[in-house]
C-alpha cells in the first residue's frame, strides 16, 4: 500500500508540476494577468509530495523492509529518531527532502504574495513547477525511494553509524533549506526578466529571502563543520573535501549580491551584475547537489555512485542557456541609472568586495572540478588538497576581512582626504594597539599577526560605529546610552545587524586563525602507566577495556589527565565497531574545550599487548567558531526584524459646534 501510494503521489505531482511549466501560455477569460492554473499545480505538489514523503517516513518508522530503501537505511535496531532521520540518509530520500522543501517553499512564496507582483507570480511559479518537474522526474524515472526488494529480508541493513548523530538533525536539512530558499529570488529574477518588469519592486522579496537561503546554508557549513570535529576524529572542522566545497561555493555569491543589492537600492547601478549573481547562486546550488549525488567525487560526504548525473548535468545546461538568453535579451533595458563616481567611495569598495567573492568562487570551483579535469584530458585524476586551497583562497579570504572594516568608514559617492583621516585613525590607532600587545605576548607568526589585525581592525570599526550612533543619539534626544543604542539598532535594524553579522565573522576568522597556525599535534604509542605531553596538558595511559554493547563491540582506553600538574579527570576515548559496518569504525573522541582551546583525544589503535596508541590535539580558539555562528544568526535575525513604522501625528478634532476658522 505504502509502495502505491508514495509513487502514484510522485507521478501525479509530476503531472501537476508539468502543469505549471506551460500555464502562462494560458489565458483566463482572454485577460492576460490571470492563470489559475499555476497556483493550483503548486498547491497540488505540496500536498501529493508531502504525501510520498510522509509514506515514505511511514516505511522507515513502522520497518517495511519490502522497500529497498527502507533495508538500506534502517533496521529493527535503529533508534526511532534515527529512523525518521533516514528519510535523507541516502540518495532517493535526500531527493524526496529538497523536492518536498522546494514544494513549501513554493507554497509559502504563493501565499505570502498572492496579492502582490501580480504581473511575476504566473512566471514566478511556472520557474518553480519547472525545477519541481526536474526533481519529480529524476524521483519517478531514475532514484524512486519505493523500489521494491524480494524476496523481503527480515531486517535491514541499518543507518550507517556515521549518520547516527543528532547533527543528522540539523546539517543535512539547513543545507537543503538552504539550496531550495535559493531558488525564490532565482525565481523573481527570472520573472522578471521574462515579464519585463525590471523596476526595483521585487527587491526587496528577493533579498529577504535570499538572507533566509544564505542563514541556512552558514548554519548547515558551521554544522557540518561541528560534525566533522566531533566525528571524523581528524582533529579539525573543514578539510576543502568537494562535498564541503559544493556546499560553500553557492554562498559566496550569494553573500556578494547581499553587499551589492545595497548599490543597486541607493544608486540604480549592478543591475546586470546583480541577475548574473543570482543566476550563479542558483546554477551553484544545483552543481552542489549534483556532486554529492552523483558519485563522479570521491568524498567521505558523499553518496555512492548512481545514474542521476547526466540528468543534474542536462538540466544545469538548460538552466544555464535559457537563463543568460533571458539576461542577454533585456540587457539594453538593464543600464545603470548612475556611474562610479569615485575610487574612494562605498560603492567601489562594495564592488571590490564582489570581485574578491568571484575569484574566491572561481578558485574554489577549479580546485574542486581539477581531478575531474585531469582525468578526462590525461586520464589520471589528479588530487587538490588542502594546501591549495589554504594558499589561493585564503588571502582572498583575508582581504574580505579587511573590507568589512573599509567599507563602513566610507561614504557614497566620493570621500574627502579629511573624512578619511577622521575614519580611519581611529580604529587603526586601536588595531595597532592590539598587535603591540600581541607582540608584548609573544606572538610572532607573521601571516597570524597580518589576519589578526584585519580582525582587530573590524571590530574597532564596528565598536565606533555602535558608539558613535549611540553618543550622537543621546547628544540629541537625551537617552540612556543603553536605550540610546537600543533604539539605535531598532530603528536601523538593517544596518547595525549587518554588522553584528560581521562581528560573528570576525570571531569565526580568529577561531580558524588560531586553530590553523597554532595547533599541537602528537601522536603516541603507551604502555599501561605512561604519558604524553602536549601543551600544558599530561596524559597517562592507566588500561584497555572491550565490552559490548547492542549491535557493536567497543574498545575504550581509560586515560588521567592533567594540565600544569593538576589532576582534572579521566578520559575515555574509544572505537566502535558496529555489527554490519565493521570496516567502519566510528571514534568515541574526547573533547574538552575552554575559551582558549579545545583538547582534542582520539585512540588511533592499540596492540594485543595492551599498548595503546592516542592521537592528541591542542586547538585554540575552536569554541569561538560556535560562538561566533550565534552572534551570526543573531545578527541576521536583528537585520530581518520588521522596521517600527513611523508614527503619524494625531490632528485634534474640533469640538462639536465650534466653528473651525471663526
Amino acid at each position: 500500500m505504502i509502495v502505491t501510494i508514495g509513487s502514484l503521489a510522485l507521478l501525479l505531482a509530476l503531472g501537476l508540476a508539468l502543469a505549471g511549466v506551460v500555464s502562462p501560455a494560458l489565458r483566463h477569460g482572454g485577460r492576460p494577468g490571470r492563470f489559475p492554473l499555476g497556483p493550483v499545480a503548486i498547491a497540488g505538489q505540496v500536498g501529493l509530495v508531502t504525501v510520498a514523503a510522509l509514506a515514505l517516513m511511514a516505511a522507515l518508522v513502522t520497518g517495511d523492509f519490502s522497500l529497498k530503501y527502507v533495508a538500506t537505511n534502517s533496521s529493527l535496531r535503529t533508534p526511532f529518531y534515527y529512523r525518521v532521520t533516514a528519510l535523507w540518509a541516502a540518495l532517493e530520500g535526500s531527493l524526496l527532502l529538497w523536492e518536498w522543501l522546494l514544494a513549501a517553499f513554493a507554497g509559502l512564496v504563493l501565499w505570502q504574495h498572492r496579492q502582490r507582483h501580480r504581473e511575476l507570480m504566473p512566471w514566478v511559479t511556472a520557474i518553480f513547477s519547472g525545477v519541481s518537474a526536474f526533481f519529480l522526474g529524476v524521483l519517478v524515472f531514475a532514484g524512486n525511494p519505493f523500489e521494491r526488494l524480494s524476496p523481503v529480508p527480515l531486517d535491514g541493513r541499518g543507518l550507517n553509524p556515521l549518520l547516527e548523530d543528532a547533527d543528522m538533525f540539523t546539517h543535512p536539512p539547513l543545507l537543503y533549506a538552504g539550496f531550495v530558499a535559493l531558488t525564490v529570488p532565482y525565481a523573481f529574477a527570472m520573472a522578471a526578466l521574462i515579464a519585463g518588469k525590471l523596476d526595483e519592486g521585487w527587491i526587496a522579496t528577493t533579498r529577504k529571502w535570499t538572507i533566509a537561503g544564505w542563514l541556512f546554508l552558514t548554519l548547515g557549513n558551521l554544522f557540518g563543520g561541528w560534525w566533522s570535529y566531533h566525528v571524523l576524529g581528524w582533529g579539525g572542522y573543514w578539510a576543502w573535501d568537494p562535498v564541503e566545497n559544493a556546499s560553500f561555493l553557492p554562498w559566496l555569491p550569494a553573500t556578494a549580491f547581499l553587499h551589492s543589492i545595497q548599490i543597486q537600492e541607493r544608486r540604480g547601478m549592478l543591475k546586470v551584475w546583480n541577475l548574473g549573481l543570482l543566476l550563479m547562486t542558483f546554477a551553484l546550488c544545483i552543481f552542489g547537489t549534483f556532486a554529492v549525488r552523483s558519485g563522479i567525487i570521491a568524498s567521505v560526504h558523499a553518496f555512492g555512485q548512481s545514474v542521476v548525473g547526466p540528468y543534474y548535468l542536462g538540466f544545469l545546461a538548460a538552466t544555464l542557456l535559457l537563463s543568460v538568453g533571458l539576461l542577454f535579451w533585456r540587457m539594453p533595458r538593464l543600464r545603470s541609472e548612475n556611474e562610479l563616481d569615485s575610487l574612494l567611495s562605498r560603492e567601489a569598495s562594495f564592488l571590490l568586495n564582489n570581485l574578491l567573492f568571484l575569484a574566491l568562487v572561481f578558485a574554489i570551483f577549479w580546485g574542486t572540478i581539477f581531478p575531474l579535469v585531469s582525468e578526462l584530458a590525461q586520464g589520471v585524476k589528479l588530487t587538490v588538497g588542502p594546501p591549495y586551497f589554504n594558499q589561493v583562497a585564503g588571502p582572498l579570504l583575508l582581504a574580505l576581512i579587511a573590507l568589512m572594516g573599509v567599507a563602513p568608514l566610507m561614504p557614497w559617492r566620493r570621500a574627502s582626504p579629511e573624512h578619511l583621516r577622521r575614519a580611519f585613525l581611529p580604529p587603526l590607532g586601536l588595531a595597532t594597539l592590539g598587535m603591540l600587545a600581541l607582540l608584548a605576548a609573544g606572538v610572532r607568526q607573521p601571516y597570524a599577526l597580518v589576519a589578526i589585525f584585519c580582525c582587530l581592525f573590524v571590530l574597532a570599526t564596528i565598536g565606533s560605529e555602535f558608539s558613535r550612533g549611540a553618543l550622537a543619539r543621546h547628544a540629541s534626544t537625551g537617552e540612556g546610552y543603553l536605550q540610546a543604542l537600543a533604539t539605535l539598532v531598532r530603528r536601523n535594524n538593517r544596518r547595525y545587524g549587518g554588522y553584528l553579522v560581521h562581528v560573528g565573522i570576525v570571531a569565526i576568522a580568529l577561531a580558524v586563525v588560531g586553530s590553523n597556525f597554532y595547533q599541537l599535534e602528537r601522536q603516541s604509542t603507551l604502555r599501561p602507566g605512561e604519558s604524553l605531553a602536549i601543551g600544558s596538558y599530561r596524559l597517562t595511559y592507566q588500561r584497555l577495556n572491550e565490552y559490548d554493547q547492542p549491535g557493536r563491540r567497543v574498545v575504550e582506553a581509560q586515560v588521567s589527565l592533567e594540565q600544569d600538574g593538576r589532576a582534572l579527570e579521566i578520559i575515555r576515548p574509544s572505537k566502535r565497531y558496529y555489527d554490519n559496518f565493521e570496516r567502519q569504525p566510528q571514534s568515541g573522541i574526547i573533547i574538552r574545550s575552554t575559551p582558549l582551546e579545545d583538547l582534542y583525544v582520539v585512540l588511533a589503535g592499540w596492540d594485543s599487548q595492551g599498548a595503546a596508541s592516542l592521537l592528541v590535539f591542542v586547538n585554540p580558539m575552536v569554541l569561538w567558531l560556535w560562538l561566533g555562528g550565534l552572534i551570526l544568526v543573531f545578527g541576521t535575525f536583528v537585520s530581518l526584524w520588521p522596521e517600527p513604522r513611523p508614527r503619524q501625528a494625531v490632528v485634534p478634532q474640533p469640538a462639536k459646534g465650534v466653528a473651525v476658522g471663526a
